[in-house]
């Protein structure tokens, strides 16, 4: 009776009026209660569904298929560096149509910027592709990244996070006012003089060995220090009578203080008790190549300083004193065809390090044939240095032959050190022509970077030598990149290199000048790959810039070194040619 009453009800509140098309025929009633039926079991789903939340609607899946960045294309995990600040822009390309009203950019997060740099939008002929390009300049020598959120976006479901970053050029803009390459050329050349004079140890007047090593000298650097005295004097940075009463400050001190190991002096020094400091364990003694640095300073300041004056008579005579003390051939390690780098008193022989070429040390054993006291023969040298041929490469490197050493001829400093004295021009012997050599490594070293973008190099940002870099200290090279550039290199390779090395020189001033340079010139080291730039200035790094650069301009120190008649005679016997 109730089930009756419940349809006799619902029947009486249907309008058929309602129905498509208007009034209807009467129905049997047989079809009139199954219709009924039915209608009440729609509305019955009808109000059961109205009581639960919107079902979700079904989007596509859709996975990135292809990256572009700048027009090129390549792996969303890349990271481009030195990106210019202008002009950016990528291309994200999936597998499904993309609607751009459906975008929310608050799943693309950009970090490294403000997201209001980046205008987005959806492009192609299939609407497949998010385009993002930017509508103002990025903030230089940052690191930027873009996020795009995995989920509901841009109208299709992405399954997979992802997440692009680069990073942006140092702003290329001039930091300092223009001036001529002549002035800047001194200027550059004159801030380096200065770590050494200004810096210079107040006791000993020897270069300390990086700025901050407090009483800690260094005997290489110490003999290019003094290599830079006759350049500022011919330019007039200080006088004749300043400059050589520092040297004679620091020749007294050498004689009559510092320690010596055979005649070779230690890598470092205490600048006020002139005792050895160990450069590592087993080097606490004497220092071969380091004390050929010495001399090589040494015996240019004896051509220099050539008036007959009592204070520079005394100074030529403490010069040979100090060069004729050098025991070079004791360094044979009783009798061997070949000379070693150290010698301790505590562990002896313990760092066996033959000097064998190629590499900085051809100058210890010039030097070595051409002393007067302790004399090598043609034979250490051509089994010692030489290596009976073996240091020969011979092999082309862009395009380029390389006479000796190393594929891609190792860290720049191999052509520095012994030329600071050494005149490579006319330089020849039975293994190789020194200009070729050392122009040849250069133009190898500066087209290895100008073809290294990916390092932020460049046909002006170039030179790796050894030098700092963010993890510590390494000998940089081709074969050895760190992703740093040393001004050093550059600047030091102007006289095999004059317009590549003008170029860097420029570029390092100008470009980075407001993090590269400062009191001293140009900072040790930097990166832009990494965005460091050291604060160091290092006495090994600084001598040669200011040395090379005036051999470049004048030949002043290859003049002296090579007007010694003992530096000739031993050249001589060693079978050299150089004019």
């Amino acid at each position: 009776m109730q089930l009756r009453q419940r349809i006799s009800t619902t029947q009486r509140s249907l309008s058929f009026n309602s129905l498509k098309g208007g009034g209807c025929a009467c129905l049997p009633f047989s079809i009139y209660m199954k219709r009924s039926y039915g209608f009440i079991a729609a509305l019955a789903l009808l109000l059961a569904g109205s009581s639960c939340k919107e079902q979700p609607v079904e989007l596509p899946t859709a996975i990135l298929s292809s990256f572009s960045f700048c027009g090129k294309s390549t792996s969303v995990n890349s990271v481009p560096v030195n990106v210019p600040l202008e002009g950016v822009y990528m291309d994200f390309e999936f597998t499904k149509p993309l609607d751009i009203d459906a975008f929310d950019p608050s799943l693309l997060l950009v970090s490294g910027c403000s997201s209001e740099l980046f205008a987005f939008s959806v492009t192609g002929e299939d609407r497949r592709t998010l385009h993002v390009g930017t509508v103002a300049p990025l903030p230089a020598f940052s690191r930027i990244s873009l996020r795009l959120c995995a989920g509901k976006n841009l109208g299709v479901n992405l399954p997979d996070e992802l997440i692009f970053s680069f990073t942006t050029e140092y702003d290329p803009s001039d930091k300092f006012p223009r001036i001529s390459r002549d002035e800047l050329f001194e200027k550059v050349q004159k801030a380096a003089f200065l770590y050494f004079w200004d810096y210079a140890h107040p006791v000993s007047g020897l270069a300390r060995e990086r700025k901050g090593s407090g009483d800690t000298v260094t005997s290489g650097g110490s003999g290019f220090a003094l290599m830079t005295i006759p350049v500022a004097i011919e330019r007039g940075w200080i006088s004749r009578e300043e400059g050589l009463a520092h040297c004679l400050k620091v020749l007294d001190f050498l004689k009559d203080k510092s320690e010596r190991f055979h005649g070779a002096w230690p890598h470092w020094l205490d600048g006020n008790s002139g005792k050895a400091i160990a450069f590592s364990t087993y080097d606490d003694g004497g220092d071969l190549v380091e004390t050929a640095f010495m001399i090589q300073g040494i015996l240019t300041l004896r051509q220099y300083f050539s008036h007959s004056d009592e204070d520079e008579t005394r100074l030529r005579a403490l010069a040979t004193e100090l060069w004729e003390g050098v025991e070079w051939s004791w360094y044979r390690r009783d009798g061997e065809n070949q000379l070693y780098w150290h010698w301790s008193p505590n562990v002896e022989w313990k760092m066996n390090m033959p000097i064998r070429g190629w590499n900085e040390a051809l100058i210890v054993y010039v030097l070595a044939a051409s002393s007067p006291t302790y004399p090598i023969d043609k034979t250490v040298y051509d089994e010692g240095w030489a290596n009976g041929g073996a240091m020969c490469n011979g092999r082309s490197f862009y395009g380029v032959t390389l006479p000796l050493g190393q594929d891609y001829g190792g860290p720049m400093f191999f052509a520095h050190y012994s030329f600071l004295g050494l005149d490579p021009r006319h330089l020849k012997d039975a293994y190789a022509d020194y200009w070729e050599q050392n122009c040849a490594h250069a133009f190898i070293n500066w087209k290895y970077c100008a073809g290294k973008p990916a390092n932020c190099y460049s046909e002006s940002c170039w030179g790796l030598t050894a030098s700092d870099y963010s993890k510590g200290y390494t000998a940089s090279s081709p074969t050895n990149d760190r992703g740093t550039i040393a001004p050093t290199a550059a600047l030091a390779s102007y006289p095999y290199l004059p317009e590549q090395s003008a170029a860097a020189m420029e570029y390092f001033y100008y470009v980075l000048g407001d993090r590269l340079w400062g009191e001293y010139g140009f900072h040790d080291a930097f990166s832009l790959r990494d965005r460091w730039f050291a604060d160091s200035y290092i006495a090994i790094d600084q001598g040669p810039i200011v040395v090379m650069m005036e051999n470049a301009r004048t030949g002043l120190l290859w003049d002296n070194f090579m007007r010694d008649s003992e530096v000739q005679a031993g050249l001589s016997k060693l079978g050299f040619s150089w004019e």
